[in-house]
């Protein structure tokens, strides 16, 4: 099996283990489409089936049994399967029974998310975390062939891919492998920092887009700045964080954050690596929480992205507001019920990124929560304090200004940042008397 042009397709089958002990499970045929979603985000499978398997239990050493792993083996054998998605979580014991009664591969979720992960990421810092992740995961495995070590290809060798050489790892070997990367990473974070600090001269609030996978996010990111993200229909298609100046139509600037999309059950060795990727969000100074709403899960997955966020420390002081995305494939009546909705709180907004509908009446938004209250200041300041007259000026505080025998009398009109800034620099005896 391999992902090279004139190879055939891996032919995968999704299942749902829909185990009656897990009261906190969500409905297994939404559970089900959302797994359906993520192989159809990995290039080189195709999707010949997908299964729900209802369950009283677990069996410890197979997951599912005696019968049910009969009649599947037949399944995947008429339809020559040579993966099998399990949606869920699956030990090692358990994997390696499976593997070896279908003759197929097993990718758990959590291991189809890295592979997803490994195959999107693109900066430097982004390839080291999906790494480091995969091989926290993969110590959790039996020992096994790794082609993760000295792959030839994207991917992380779970699938399976061209050039494989079939490596033993050890957990040895996987060790030191995970601190050679943290050295990797390590360097290219204190490089990110350096970055940040220089955007933190830049006098524009930052504007982060955060929410389910699939939300819609990139589009909007593309509607609002022209740039040509990637932004298809299939979950993860964003991975590491974009960044853009954009001049709202109120005139102000601010920076634009497109971030990775959040999934539910997002594997903790995932939540850990990626926390870095995600700290553009800790450091805006607004959160756009953009949501599907027409997805029959809108309010499970708004949850996740609350929870996620509550993890990752944002400030409950730092301002959100949500947008009601994918409004054009609403029905009239349910679109019109939502819009009551909407009308009754300041920081709902329905929209379609898509065709532009409300997103003017969004941005207007932005623009009046990032326009902090001013108060007004007169100032004296002596011939000698040049500077701090020129400061005024460039930053275009001064509303009115006269000349007296001391020096210069002005009346400004500035933001409690912008005051302390002036009082920082200049010191606090110049704006005392304001």
């Amino acid at each position: 099996m391999g992902n090279t042009p004139d190879a055939h397709e891996t032919h995968a089958w999704v299942l749902h283990p829909d185990i009656k002990t897990d009261y906190s499970a969500r409905a297994a045929t939404d559970a089900l489409a959302e797994a359906v979603s993520l192989a159809h985000a990995l290039p080189g499978l195709e999707v010949m089936g997908e299964t729900i398997v209802r369950l009283p239990r677990a069996h410890p050493g197979k997951l599912f049994g005696k019968g049910k792993i009969a009649e599947l083996a037949e399944l995947f054998k008429a339809a020559e399967v040579e993966l099998v998605l399990i949606d869920g979580h699956v030990s090692p014991v358990q994997q390696r029974n499976l593997e070896k009664d279908w003759g197929v591969k097993i990718l758990d979720r959590t291991g189809l998310i890295l592979e997803i992960f490994s195959d999107r990421a693109r900066t430097r810092e982004g390839v080291l975390q999906v790494e480091m992740a995969a091989l926290s995961y993969q110590r959790t495995r039996l020992v096994r062939a790794w082609t993760h070590l000295e792959r030839q290809r994207g991917g992380l060798g779970f699938v399976g891919g061209p050039g494989e050489t079939q490596i033993e790892s050890d957990r040895r070997a996987i060790d030191i492998q995970l601190v050679r990367l943290q050295k990797q990473l390590d360097k290219v974070v204190k490089t990110r920092e350096l970055h940040r600090s220089a955007r933190a001269k830049v006098p524009y609030p930052i504007v982060a887009l955060v929410g389910y996978t699939n939300a819609g996010k990139s589009t909007l990111f593309n509607y609002m700045t022209g740039a040509k993200v990637l932004a298809k229909d299939m979950l993860f298609a964003t991975l590491d964080p974009t960044m853009r100046a954009v001049k709202l139509p109120s005139g102000m600037d601010v920076i634009l954050s497109d971030t990775v999309g959040f999934i539910s059950d997002l594997p903790t060795e995932l939540v850990a690596s990626f926390r870095a990727t995600l700290e553009e969000v800790t450091a805006a100074q607004l959160v756009v929480h953009v949501r599907d709403i027409a997805h029959p899960e809108t309010a499970e997955q708004a949850q996740d992205v609350n929870t996620i966020l509550e993890t990752l420390g944002l400030d409950r002081d730092v301002p959100r507001i949500e947008m009601w995305n994918k409004s054009d494939i609403l029905d009239p009546s349910a679109l019109e019920a939502l819009q009551n909705a909407a009308e009754r709180s300041d920081d709902v907004f329905i929209t379609s990124a898509l065709t532009g509908a409300g997103v003017p009446e969004f941005l207007d938004a932005v623009s009046r929560r990032l326009t902090p209250d001013k108060t007004q200041s007169e100032l004296v300041l002596g011939f000698d304090e040049g500077r701090a007259r020129a400061w005024l000026f460039e930053q275009g505080l001064v509303r009115d200004e006269q000349q007296t025998q001391e020096g210069f009398s002005l009346s400004v009109s500035w933001t409690a940042r912008q005051k302390k800034a002036f009082s920082d620099q200049f010191g606090p005896k110049l704006v005392s008397g304001s």
